[in-house]
This record gives C-alpha cells, sequence and structure tokens, in this order.
C-alpha cells in the first residue's frame, strides 16, 4: 500500500491504518504484517489514558502499537465514536479541540480488548500446529 511504503521510505517504520477496511498488506514488506488497524478502537485505547486533541492521538497511538492514523481515518473514527456517545469533545484549547472517553466508551473499550484477548489466546493455541 502506497501509506505504508512511503511510511517506510521516509524512515518512520510506521504502518498508516486507511479509513477503509479494505487494507491489503503489501507482501514484499514483512514489517507490515504486524499491522493492526481499528481505527475506532485505537481512539478508544488512546483516549482511555486522557484527553487528547487529533494530533496527540496521532502520535500517542503510534506510540501504543506502531500504527500512524492518517487524518481521514482518525477524524472518521473520531466522528462515529461521538455519534454513538462513546466520547465527547472538550471545550477548545485555541485552535485544537481535545476529547475524552465516556463513560459507556469505557464499557465498549473493556468488552472489545476482553474479545481480542481470548482471540489471541485461540490464535497462539494454533499456533502450535504450524
Amino acid at each position: 500500500m502506497l501509506a505504508t511504503s512511503l511510511a517506510f521510505a521516509l524512515g518512520k517504520g510506521y504502518n498508516y491504518a486507511m479509513r477503509t477496511t479494505h487494507y491489503v498488506v503489501d507482501s514484499s514488506n514483512e514489517r507490515g504484517l504486524g499491522h493492526y488497524s481499528d481505527p475506532p478502537l485505537l481512539v478508544l485505547a488512546s483516549l482511555a489514558g486522557g484527553a487528547k486533541h487529533g494530533h496527540a492521538m496521532i502520535e500517542d497511538i503510534a506510540g501504543l502499537c506502531g500504527t500512524r492514523l492518517g487524518p481521514g481515518a482518525l477524524y472518521g473514527a473520531i466522528t462515529r465514536l461521538e455519534a454513538e456517545g462513546l466520547i465527547e469533545p472538550l471545550p477548545p484549547e485555541e485552535r485544537r479541540r481535545p476529547y475524552r472517553i465516556t463513560a459507556a466508551g469505557g464499557r465498549v473499550l473493556r468488552a472489545r480488548l476482553a474479545t481480542l484477548q481470548q482471540f489471541v489466546k485461540a490464535g497462539t493455541k494454533r499456533l502450535k500446529f504450524v
């Protein structure tokens, strides 16, 4: 994918999560195989650490898991999460609008992470046969 190739060409070492869920890993670049792309979940996980504005979320998520969300993916996720009441905007700070996770967002994040933990456990067991 162009964005991933661009990130590695620039020496950033990040994978970009695009707005679409139809992400295809560039098979010539095995570093892309560890890519995780679920922008809403990544945003919720970032905000669980405290309120942040968009750029701070991008940097936090990149540090958290090596995935650098593009602006379209980030703000698309923010829009959906806000509409669902899982995050809420705070008063603007100069030109930046911070967001925080709501109680409902915390419950959703816990449930999604529990599901992922079950998936990791099952997937790890199956790796024994490979």
